[in-house]
């Protein structure tokens, strides 16, 4: 199982096509809120290879409640003992590095994937998630 934080559909389309190849019988599950992920995560971590992270979340058309930010799904892992790799996936460099450090104080194995070009899920994040995957 691989659960993900992301909030851009086009963007959980090209994640979803990319683990189809590299990872056929895993099952993905997206959240696109950080304070939904928080509230429901817990029952999946048993079964997780891998938890991609992003960062920036913007509510969807007539949602209410703010999405939250990656920091918090961070600093809520941190708390846990750690049970599969972590790839933050933000364009926000600062964040991106808090997230990283809460989740180094938690003694988790992560890697940072900056999404750089149009291709950066495809021909980056791929890669570093069939490693991951593959340990």
């Amino acid at each position: 199982m691989i659960l993900m934080l992301e909030d851009d559909g086009e963007r959980i389309e090209r994640f979803t096509a990319v683990l189809t190849s590299i990872a056929p019988t895993l099952q993905l599950i997206v959240w696109r809120s950080a304070r939904t992920m928080v509230r429901e995560v817990r029952p999946f971590l048993a079964s997780a290879r891998l938890i991609s992270l992003d960062h920036d979340l913007e509510p969807q058309d007539g949602e209410v409640e703010d999405p939250g930010d990656g920091i918090e799904v961070a600093r809520f892992l941190a708390e846990l003992a750690p049970v599969c790799p972590v790839i933050v996936h933000s364009s926000n460099g600062t964040r991106s590095e808090w997230m990283v450090g809460e989740l180094e104080l938690g003694g988790w194995d992560y890697k940072r994937v900056a999404p750089i070009g149009d291709d950066w899920i495809e021909a980056y994040w791929r890669g570093v998630a069939r490693d991951l995957l593959q340990r």
